[in-house]
């Protein structure tokens, strides 16, 4: 049997031949399928080259390590492979974790040899984008081919090494009926939010980080009408849209010069001039807000998007905040104003303790009341304290929204809106 030490002399003597024997411009300019065959072929070759006389195992176990070093995410490679990992955290090259269904988890082993291993994996990802991450530039978000977001910050912001975050993107979407049947929200929950969508209501979806609002937001983007044109505005693309007239926006970092950015707000304004039936912006999170408030107010009703806040009432405000951020000088009267007007539902994800995400809150927006402020009233809640794994209740309100509802063409199941609980989360 192959000691662990010999085996890894031979991987790393492998790796460092093959680096000089292949070019690497020539590997980057194949599709990826043929990069890691080529890399597999070559890696056997100079195996049989040195003499090497190794098991089944212990060959492919070098050639594997090889080609992910080479194409690959290296060390990285297997957890990214596993598919119930949705993130992996690199916090140094002695501190890895995985988000595995919803819960943080440590992963046993040493996976990284060094610093200079982690900066290596994340100068393959940025490096082919025309980014960089050194001391000049020390962060960087980028955007692997699968859609899977990057995010990386070194030394000196950094304090215990490079930090490296990959968020995978799943190729099969979640649809609406599996986020009922996984206890993400009740079934009448559902079939209110799919009517919202269906007949133009302005949806804002909030919550923390991780807590599934760009998933709900793409599941409940499959009840837009099939001959709409809808264009997506997002600063990473995550969305995945299964309809027939979808233009998806990118916004783009500036250049190592430091030029050719393209922001969220920038593309909003685009959007504007493309004739949208929707627009769909991935998350809003600065200027661009204004514009979005000011599209909804304009006849570009049935707009979808999400922005990171912990209640609906928190989200108006943060919303009104942003759109104060622009280089628009109005009274904070005026932008709340077109904030209680634009937005005509929140939809507040949390995910829970155990790693479950849940819609937390369901809210209708309806205008504001004597003092100023956004009457925010409250259709839909979950409970955690009801029942054994908690519930979704419905208030039994119902608010101007569902009237406007109805005068659009909206047939709603007046049981729909009954007070009681919905099912049971599973």
């Amino acid at each position: 049997m192959i000691r662990q030490d010999a085996l890894i002399e031979v991987t790393r003597g492998v790796h460092e031949r093959l680096l000089h024997r292949v070019d690497a411009r020539q590997l980057d300019a194949l599709p990826r399928a043929e990069r890691r065959l080529r890399v597999r072929e070559e890696a056997l070759a100079l195996l049989r080259e040195q003499g090497h006389m190794l098991p089944q195992q212990a060959l492919a176990r070098v050639v594997n390590e090889v080609s992910d070093a080479v194409v690959g995410m290296g060390p990285l490679e297997f957890l990214l492979k596993d598919p119930e990992v949705t993130e992996v955290m690199v916090n140094g090259p002695d501190d890895v974790y995985v988000e595995r269904k919803g819960r943080i988890e440590k992963v046993v082993g040493r996976l990284f040899e060094g610093e200079e291993a982690v900066l290596h994996v994340i100068e393959r990802i940025v490096a082919p984008l025309g980014l960089r991450v050194d001391a000049t530039s020390p962060w960087v978000d980028a955007r692997l081919p699968d859609g899977s977001r990057v995010h990386a910050i070194v030394p000196p912001l950094s304090l215990c090494g490079p930090v490296l975050n990959v968020r995978k993107f799943s190729s099969v979407p979640l649809g609406a009926d599996s986020l009922v049947a996984n206890g993400t929200l009740g079934p009448r929950m559902l079939a209110f939010l799919a009517a919202c969508v269906r007949w133009r209501a302005n949806l804002l979806i909030c919550g923390g980080a991780s807590s599934g609002k760009t998933t709900l937001l793409g599941a409940l983007s499959s009840f837009v009408q099939d001959g709409e044109r809808v264009v997506t505005i997002e600063d990473a693309a995550e969305l995945r849209l299964a309809k027939p007239h979808v233009i998806g926006l990118e916004a783009r970092p500036a250049s190592v010069e430091g030029r050719g950015e393209v922001t969220v707000r920038d593309l909003v304004r685009n959007a504007l001039r493309m004739r949208p039936d929707r627009i769909i912006v991935g998350e809003v999170r600065g200027g661009e807000a204004l514009d979005m408030l000011q599209a909804m107010n304009t006849g570009h009703d049935g707009s979808l998007s999400t922005a990171h806040a912990n209640s609906s009432r928190h989200a108006l405000w943060r919303l009104e905040t942003m759109a104060l951020m622009s280089d628009v000088d109005l009274p904070v009267d005026h932008v709340r104003a077109q904030v209680a007007s634009a937005i005509d539902v929140v939809v507040q994800t949390a995910r829970l303790r155990d790693g479950r995400r849940v819609v937390h809150q369901i809210a209708s927006v309806d205008g504001l009341d004597d003092a100023g402020d956004p009457i925010v009233t409250e259709m839909f809640a979950f409970r955690r304290r009801v029942g054994p794994h908690g519930a979704f209740l419905c208030a039994g309100v119902v608010p101007p929204l569902v009237l406007s509802l109805h005068e659009r063409g909206a047939e709603l199941d007046p049981r729909m809106l009954e007070p009681g609980a919905d099912e049971s989360v599973r």
